[in-house]
C-alpha cells in the first residue's frame, strides 16, 4: 500500500467486513463531517415549533427541491405529520443561542422557542429568522420514514437570501463558522477594524 507523503493513514473506526459498525465508531467518524445549522419552522400561532437541523441539502435545483432528515423523537416532529409546510432557516455565525434553544439545550419547548431571534410572518404562513443567512419556504412533498429519523423533502416556494457575514457549522460535537467579516479578520490579526 502506497500513502502520500502528505496523507496520514486513517484510524480504525471499528469496521469488520460483513458485520457493520458499532455506533459510537460511527457517531465519532460521522463528526467529522461539518455541517450547516439551521432551525426548520412548522406552524403558525401558538402551534409554531420547530428544530435544529444540520442534514439538509439540495435534491434538486428543477424544480427547486430540498431535504430535511428530522428526528423523529423530537417534540416538533408530530407537526411535520400534520402540516403540509415548513421554513428552513439557515444560521448565521452569530446565531448559536438560538441554534442550541431550537435544539433543546435551553428548555424551551413549542412557541417558547421563538423568544430566541426575531422572527418574521412570511405570507403563506411560516416563520423566518430575521439575520439568517437564507431562508426557504417550503411546501411538504414527502415524507419518508426509517428508523429513528425521516427524510422530509420540500418543494421551495420562497428562497430568499440574508447579509449575514458568515455561516455557522456543526463540526466535531460543536459550532464553528465559515467565513468572516472584515472587522472580524482585523481582530483575529491583532488589527483595529476600520471606521
Amino acid at each position: 500500500m502506497v500513502h502520500s507523503t502528505n496523507v496520514l493513514p486513517l484510524r480504525p473506526c471499528g469496521v469488520a467486513p460483513h458485520v457493520g459498525v458499532e455506533s459510537g465508531a460511527y457517531r465519532s467518524a460521522m463528526r467529522q463531517l461539518a455541517s450547516g445549522v439551521a432551525v426548520v419552522t412548522v406552524g403558525e400561532g401558538d402551534a409554531r415549533n420547530g428544530m435544529t437541523a444540520t442534514s439538509v441539502t439540495s435534491l434538486s435545483a428543477e424544480p427547486p427541491t430540498l431535504l430535511v432528515c428530522a428526528n423523529r423523537g423530537a417534540s416538533s416532529y408530530p407537526a411535520f405529520e400534520r402540516l403540509g409546510a415548513f421554513v428552513v432557516n439557515v444560521l448565521a455565525a452569530d446565531q448559536r443561542e438560538i441554534a442550541d434553544c431550537f435544539a433543546g439545550r435551553t428548555g424551551a419547548k413549542g412557541v417558547e422557542r421563538f423568544a430566541a431571534g426575531d422572527w418574521i410572518a412570511l405570507p403563506d404562513g411560516g416563520f423566518a429568522l430575521a439575520g439568517a443567512i437564507a431562508v426557504f419556504d417550503c411546501v411538504l412533498e414527502e415524507r419518508i420514514e426509517r428508523r429513528s429519523h425521516a427524510i422530509v423533502i420540500g418543494r421551495v416556494r420562497r428562497a430568499l437570501i440574508g447579509a449575514g457575514a458568515g455561516a455557522l457549522v456543526y463540526w466535531r460535537g460543536g459550532y464553528d463558522q465559515v467565513g468572516w467579516s472584515d472587522a472580524e479578520i482585523s481582530r483575529a490579526v491583532g488589527l483595529r477594524p476600520r471606521g
